[in-house]
Formats: structure tokens, sequence, C-alpha cells
């Protein structure tokens, strides 16, 4: 049973994996019962679906005619992902 139960810090490799599609279904169970337990794991995969949701957005409809994020675009996004990421007082 204890090869079920995963350390914080696989669990966030895990969940880097996962935005990716690059977990495999035992990774996927592992990090499914890891965040049921951990609130501070679930946070940071919400997190970072946001920020994956975010450069898409930004990398496939705003800059298509460049390579890079201009710095205006980068402020944007940056104050985008300060609204978004705020932990509500509850929360803390």
């Amino acid at each position: 049973m204890s090869k079920f139960f995963i350390s914080c810090d696989e669990a966030t490799t895990i969940c880097d994996k996962n935005q990716y599609g690059e977990a495999s279904f035992g990774d996927k169970f592992k990090i499914t019962l890891h965040m049921l337990m951990c609130k501070v794991c679930k946070c940071y995969s919400g997190q970072n679906t946001k920020m994956t949701k975010m450069y898409g957005n930004y990398s496939n409809g705003l800059c298509k005619k460049e390579k890079c994020l201009s710095n205006d675009d980068k402020a944007i996004m940056e104050e985008s992902l300060k609204d978004r990421m705020e932990v509500p007082v509850s929360e803390k």
C-alpha cells in the first residue's frame, strides 16, 4: 500500500508530466490519491493548469507572428496570472 503514497516532490513531477500527457495510468492514480490528502499539491496542480492554458492562449492567439512574447504581452500575462493565482484569505 505504501507504494501508492508519494511525496510532494514526486507529486509535482507527476503533475508536470500529466500536463504534457506523459503520465502513466499508475502515475495518475498516485497523484489523485495524493491530492485527496494534500491541499498544497492540489493548489499547485490548479495553478499549473491555469498557467498552461494562459500560455497556450498567448502563444497560439496573440503571438503567432512572433517567436517570443513581447514585453507588453509579458506584462499583461503577469498581471492576469497575479489576479488568477491569488489564494482566498480563508485558505491561507
